[in-house]
């Protein structure tokens, strides 16, 4: 087998960046045999993994945004497969490339082939799996409100503005969580369920989370008195606003209950539910990360 052989997976939006398409060929150039594959519509990445590992590509490339990046996680490991994945960030807010410190510019990204993979934890919300974070609350409607057209402009300041002019819609949600040693019940405004440390733009909301510990982060904000001062101290207040405000326990998995229904996000995907258990799946998929990426444990 070539090991330096790789399968691109892109985002038809990026089909014309002149900037990915500068890298390959240095990669190229490099020595790689590195093919372009282009998503059209809806379950083209599960259907180019399926093919990829098919055809023997050793390592796999996610060319998007953090929603590619899942897809394309979930299909490789529901395969089985032992390739490698590596990552080319293009979307808007990039949340698990900028945490694990990937390189935002092509060149960079594609240079991290040369780095070998490490195995890293997946996120198992009954059956759908996440690489970086389940949302739930306001923060995941933040998420799923926010335009396409505002976020080209703003890139991921767009999360946050969307998160002001939805203060008047706020409300809060029943839940129950029970973890080893941790239960909590109670009004929350949002919900956070990290293997990796940030969501909705730069929102470090698991802030101590790595991807290698076999353990996800669980973040859960307090429906207080005053909801629209706790959300400015979790919007603008950094690492120091959450953990004023916040409810936190690191677990191997969580089951959450909420009678009157959960809206969550899965590095994208949309799940309603009123009750699931969320597993971490223990090095379940090597992956091409810098040697000193802060999403991994410290030797």
């Amino acid at each position: 087998m070539d090991e330096r052989k790789a399968l691109l997976i892109l985002h038809a939006k990026q089909a014309g960046n002149d900037e990915v398409r500068e890298a390959v060929q240095v990669r190229r150039d490099a020595g790689w045999d590195l093919a372009v594959r282009v998503t059209w519509e809806a379950g083209d990445a599960r259907r180019l993994v399926a093919e990829a590992l098919a055809a023997g590509y050793p390592t796999l490339i996610a060319g998007g945004g953090d929603g590619t990046l899942r897809e394309v996680a979930e299909a490789m490991v529901l395969a089985g497969s032992d390739a490698s994945l590596a990552l080319l960030p293009l979307g808007t807010a990039n949340d698990f490339a900028r945490a694990a410190g990937v390189p935002l510019d092509p060149m960079g990204a594609l240079a991290l082939l040369e780095v070998p993979p490490r195995a890293i934890d997946l996120g198992d919300a009954d059956g759908h799996l996440f690489l970086n974070m389940a949302t739930g609350g306001f923060g995941s409607k933040i998420t799923a409100n926010t335009s396409e057209d505002l976020k080209k402009v703003l890139g991921g300041a767009a999360y946050f503005l969307t998160g002001l002019t939805h203060f008047p819609e706020v409300h809060s949600a029943f839940g129950r969580f029970r973890g080893p040693d941790f239960s909590w019940e109670g009004e929350f405004l949002a919900l956070g369920i990290g293997n990796g440390r940030q969501a909705g733009g730069g929102h470090p909301l698991c802030p101590q989370a790595v991807v290698d510990d076999g353990l996800l982060d669980l973040c859960i904000i307090p429906a207080p008195q005053d909801v629209v001062g706790t959300l400015t101290t979790l919007l603008s207040g950094g690492i120091l606003g959450l953990e004023a405000v916040s409810v936190s326990a690191r677990l191997p998995w969580v089951e959450v209950e909420a009678p009157e229904g959960l809206d969550l996000n899965l590095d994208g995907e949309p799940l309603e539910t009123v009750r699931l258990r969320i597993t971490a799946r223990a090095g379940a998929l090597r992956v091409h990360l810098p040697n000193l990426s802060p999403l991994l444990r410290l030797d």
